[in-house]
C-alpha cells in the first residue's frame, strides 16, 4: 500500500486517469445541458459528461507533455513524445474517447513503470548513498580538541611556558562541567535531561560537515564512521562492507586509520578526525557514484537520436494506412501502437542497471561510458607488484644451514622470526610476521593434541597462548632482535645474525665455521634490502656451502637462535591466488592480449608472468616507460580502425570496432599509466590513493578476479539493452503493420502499445541479475 501511494505521489495524473474511467463508463453519452436548452455542440463534436472529462485529461496531458520535450531539448536529449501527442490528439480527433482514455492511462501509468524501473536499476547505487554517514558525535571533554594542526604557529599557540597543553577553564565556552554536556543524538535519552556517558566521554552531535581536523569523534555501536580519521581506542571491530565489499568485519587496533562508511561494531569507539567530511574515503566513493549516475553514455544518446527516424516511420506507416483506408480512424489505430520507449526508457534504464550491478560487485565506474567501453576490451596492461603479486613477499621456505643440525623446527623457526618481525618495519617484515602467525597456530594444535616433545618443552613460555618477549631492539638496515620464550633470537642481515654482541666473532655452530672466512663475504650475498638477500648479488663458495644458491626472484632473511645460525627464511613475490584463473577468463572472455610492465629485473618479471600465464612481458621500467608503452598501444589501437567505422561513429558518436585498450594497477606510481590508457582500472582495498583518482574504474575489494567480471558485466549489459530495444521496436512495427491493416482496434492497440513498454522496461531490468 506504501508504495503505491508513492507512485501516486510521483504521478498524480495516473490515479486521476483511473477514476476517470468512472464518469466515462456511467455519464459518457450524459448531456444535463441540453435539457436547459444549451448546445456544447462543436461541428461534429458532441460529447456528453464524461467525454468532456476525458478531453480535458487529454489537453492535459498534452500541455504537460510538450513542456516536458521543451525541457529535454533545453538539456540536450530529442524529446520524441511528439508520437503520443499526437496519437493522443487523434483519437479525440476520430470520438474515439475510450482509446483516448487509454492512451492518457497509458502515458501516465508509463511514466509510473518508468520511475519504478529507474529505481530499480539504482536499488545499488542508491543503497551507498544512504549508508552516507550524515551526523558525528564529537566529545567535549577539556584538553582533546585542536590536536591536529596545520601549521606549527597553531601548535605552539596551544602549549603553555611549562610545556604542557592548554585546557579550557570551567567557565569557558563549550567546556564547563559535566552538567554542559548533554548529547542531543537520538541514541541517548531525551535531549537536555542528562549527559551521555560512554566510558566517560561527553559529546554532542553535530551535521558531518561540521566536524573539524583534531575533533575526537565517538561512534556508538552500529553507527557508522563519519570521516576519516586515526583510532584511539584500544581495539574495534569495524564493517567495512560498504567501502570494498570485505564480508568478514576487520579488527583494527589503537593507531589505525579508520575510514569513513565504515560500520562499527558492538562497542563504542573513539577517534581523532585526520580528514574533513568532503575529503574522507566514502564522500569519494559517492562522487563516483554521483558521476556515473548523471552521465549518460554514447550509446544511449544514439538511442535518443535513433528515436527521430523511428518517430517519422511510425507517421509514415500510419499515413499511408490513412491515405489507403480513406479514414482517419486508421491514423489513430496506428499511432497509439507507436511508442519509442524501448529507446527512450530501456536503453538508459539498461546501462543504470550495469552500473548498479558492478557497484553491488564492487566495481565503481565514473562515467556509464566506461561500461560501454569495458565490453569492448582488447588489450590489458597488468602492473605487477600489488597486482598480480600479493603487495608484499611471501615465505615460501625455510633452510636450514647444511652443516648446522638445529634444535627446532621450521615452525619454532618461523614463530619466534616472526614474533621478532612483528615489531620491525622494514619491507620483509609483514611476510614473515604474518608466516610466524600461522606457525604459531600450527604449534598450538600440536600442543593441543599432546605433543610436548618440543626443544623448548622445559624453558618458560611453553605453552602460553603467546610467547614472552622481551628485549626488542631493531637497527636499521641490519635486522631486529629480541627475547622470545628465554630465546635470544636476531633476524636479518646475515652478517647481522651470525655477529656477537661485539659485532666481530661469527657465532655459527663449529661445523659450519669453517665455512664462512669473513663477515664481508657473507654481506656481500644479502644485497641491499633491509633484512634480506637479493637474487643476483654476488655469492661466494663460503656462502654456498652453507645454504643453496636462491633464485632470479628470491630474498632471503637470516635467523640465529642463542647465538647459533638456525636457518634462512625464502621470500619472494607470490602470484594472487586467483590471478590465473582470472586472466584464463579473460582471454575466454576474448580480450586478445595481456601484458605485464614492471620495473621489475626480467628474469623475475618472467617466473611471475609464467605463473599467470603472459607471454608479453616489458620490465625494467620507470614510470614514465610504463606511460610510453601503454600510450604507443593505445595510439596503434585507434590508427587501426575502419575508414567506414570513422563515420559512422561521426554519425551516431559511437566506434563499431574500435579496440580499446586497459591498464589495471595498484600504486601511487602507477596514477601516470592509468591516464593515458582508454580505461584505467585501480585495484585498492577501498583507501584512496593517486591511482583511484586517476582511474575510471575502481576496484574497492582489491580482487584480480573483479577484473574478468567487470568486462562480463558490462558485455552482458549491452547484450541486455540491445535485446530490450530490438524486441520493444520489433513489437512496435508489427502492431503498427497489423493495425494499418486494421487487425488491432484502437483501444487494445493502446493497451497494446503498454504491453510492449513493459515487456521492453522489464528485459532491461535484467541487467540487474547475476548471471554467473
Amino acid at each position: 500500500m506504501r508504495r503505491i501511494i508513492s507512485i501516486c505521489k510521483e504521478v498524480p495524473l495516473l490515479p486521476i486517469a483511473i477514476i476517470a474511467a468512472i464518469p466515462l463508463a456511467l455519464l459518457g453519452s450524459w448531456r444535463p445541458w441540453e435539457a436547459a436548452g444549451v448546445s456544447l455542440t462543436f461541428g461534429p463534436f458532441n460529447p456528453g459528461v464524461g467525454q468532456w472529462i476525458v478531453i480535458a485529461l487529454v489537453v492535459y496531458t498534452i500541455v504537460v507533455t510538450v513542456i516536458g520535450m521543451i525541457d529535454d531539448l533545453r538539456h540536450g536529449h530529442v524529446g520524441v513524445d511528439l508520437l503520443a501527442v499526437i496519437a493522443i490528439a487523434s483519437t479525440v480527433a476520430v470520438q474515439e474517447y475510450w482509446a483516448a482514455w487509454a492512451v492518457v492511462l497509458m502515458i501516465s501509468s508509463g511514466e509510473a513503470i518508468e520511475e519504478f524501473a529507474q529505481s530499480k536499476a539504482e536499488s545499488n547505487l542508491t543503497a551507498l548513498v544512504d549508508a552516507a554517514p550524515r551526523t558525528a558525535h564529537v566529545v567535549t571533554l577539556p584538553g582533546v580538541r585542536g590536536h591536529v594542526h596545520t601549521t606549527g604557529g597553531e601548535h605552539a599557540a596551544d602549549v603553555t611556558e611549562g610545556g604542557f597543553r592548554k585546557v579550557a577553564g570551567a567557565g569557558d565556552s563549550g567546556v564547563g562541567g559535566s552538567a554542559a554536556y548533554v548529547s542531543v543524538s537520538g541514541e541517548s535519552d531525551k535531549p537536555g535531561t542528562k549527559p551521555y556517558d560512554a566510558a566517560g566521554e561527553h559529546f554532542e552531535t553535530v551535521p558531518v560537515d561540521q566536524v573539524k581536523l583534531g575533533d575526537v569523534i565517538l561512534v556508538l555501536p552500529g553507527e557508522t564512521v563519519p570521516v576519516d580519521g586515526e583510532l584511539l581506542s584500544g581495539v574495534a571491530t569495524l564493517d567495512l562492507s560498504n567501502i570494498n565489499g570485505e564480508p568478514v568485519p576487520r579488527e583494527v587496533y589503537a593507531g589505525a586509520r579508520v575510514l569513513s562508511g565504515a560500520v562499527n561494531g558492538s562497542t563504542a569507539l573513539t577517534m581523532r578526525a585526520t580528514q574533513l567530511a568532503q575529503d574522507s574515503q566514502y564522500q569519494k566513493i559517492l562522487e563516483l557514484v554521483s558521476s556515473a549516475q548523471q552521465s549518460r553514455p554514447t550509446v544511449v544518446k544514439t538511442a535518443d537520436v535513433l528515436a527521430v527516424p523511428f518517430t517519422i516511420l511510425s507517421l509514415a506507416i500510419a499515413g499511408i494506412a490513412w491515405a489507403v483506408a480513406g479514414t482517419p480512424l486508421r491514423f489513430a489505430q496506428v499511432l497509439v501502437l507507436a511508442t519509442p520507449c524501448p529507446l527512450l526508457i530501456a536503453a538508459p534504464v539498461a546501462y543504470v542497471a550495469g552500473t548498479g550491478r558492478l557497484a553491488k560487485a564492487g566495481i565503481l565506474i565514473k562515467a556509464q561510458d566506461v561500461l560501454e567501453n569495458l565490453g569492448r576490451v582488447s588489450h590489458i596492461f597488468f602492473d605487477k607488484t600489488g597486482t598480480l603479486t600479493v603487495k608484499q613477499p611471501q615465505v615460501v621456505r625455510v633452510e636450514k644451514p647444511f652443516e648446522n643440525s638445529s634444535p627446532y623446527d621450521e615452525n619454532h623457526i618461523l614463530m619466534m622470526a616472526g614474533v621478532v618481525e612483528g615489531y620491525s618495519v622494514h619491507i620483509l617484515s609483514k611476510g614473515i610476521a604474518a608466516a610466524g602467525q600461522k606457525a604459531m597456530q600450527e604449534l598450538y594444535a600440536r600442543y593441543e593434541n599432546g605433543q610436548r616433545l618440543c626443544a623448548e618443552r622445559d624453558l618458560p613460555g611453553h605453552g602460553r597462548d603467546y610467547p614472552v618477549v622481551k628485549n626488542i631492539e631493531e637497527q636499521s638496515g641490519k635486522g631486529v632482535s629480541g627475547e622470545v620464550n628465554g630465546h635470544a633470537v636476531r633476524v636479518g642481515r646475515f652478517a647481522y645474525v651470525t655477529a656477537d654482541e661485539a659485532g666481530f666473532t661469527h657465532v655459527l655452530g663449529a661445523g659450519a665455521a669453517a665455512g664462512i672466512a669473513a663477515g664481508a663475504v657473507a654481506d656481500s650475498a644479502v644485497g641491499d634490502s633491509a633484512t634480506g638477500t637479493a637474487a643476483g648479488a654476488s655469492k661466494k663458495p663460503e656462502v654456498n656451502s652453507l645454504f643453496a644458491p636462491l633464485e632470479p626472484d628470491e630474498m632471503a632473511a637470516y635467523v640465529a637462535i642463542d647465538g647459533k645460525l638456525a636457518a634462512r627464511i625464502v621470500l619472494r613475490d607470490v602470484p594472487r591466488e586467483n590471478a590465473k584463473s582470472s586472466l584464463e577468463k579473460l582471454h575466454r572472455l576474448g580480450v586478445k592480449k595481456l601484458s605485464m610492465l614492471t620495473g621489475d629485473k626480467e628474469a623475475s618479471a618472467r617466473i611471475i608472468a609464467g605463473e599467470v600465464g603472459i607471454d608479453d612481458v616489458q620490465s625494467e621500467l620507470f614510470p614514465e616507460g610504463k606511460v610510453a608503452a601503454v600510450k604507443n598501444a593505445t595510439e596503434d589501437a585507434h590508427q587501426n580502425q575502419p575508414a567506414w567505422d570513422k563515420v559512422v561513429q561521426r554519425v551516431v558518436g559511437e566506434s563499431m570496432t574500435r579496440q580499446v585498450t586497459m591498464m589495471v594497477g595498484d600504486g601511487v606510481n602507477d596514477a601516470p599509466v592509468l591516464a593515458v590508457a582508454d580505461i584505467g582500472m585501480a585495484m585498492t582495498d577501498g583507501t584512496s590513493t593517486a591511482a583511484s583518482e586517476s582511474a575510471q574504474v575502481v576496484i574497492m575489494n582489491d580482487d584480480i578476479a573483479s577484473v574478468p567480471r567487470a568486462i562480463a558485466i558490462a558485455r552482458r549489459t549491452k547484450k541486455v539493452m540491445l535485446q530490450a530495444v530490438l524486441v520493444g521496436l520489433g513489437l512496435a512495427i508489427i502492431g503498427m503493420v497489423a493495425a494499418a491493416f486494421n487487425l488491432i482496434p484502437v483501444v487494445v492497440g493502446a493497451f497494446m502499445q503498454e504491453a510492449i513498454d513493459v515487456v521492453s522496461i522489464l528485459w532491461a531490468l535484467t541487467a540487474l541479475l547475476d548471471r554467473e
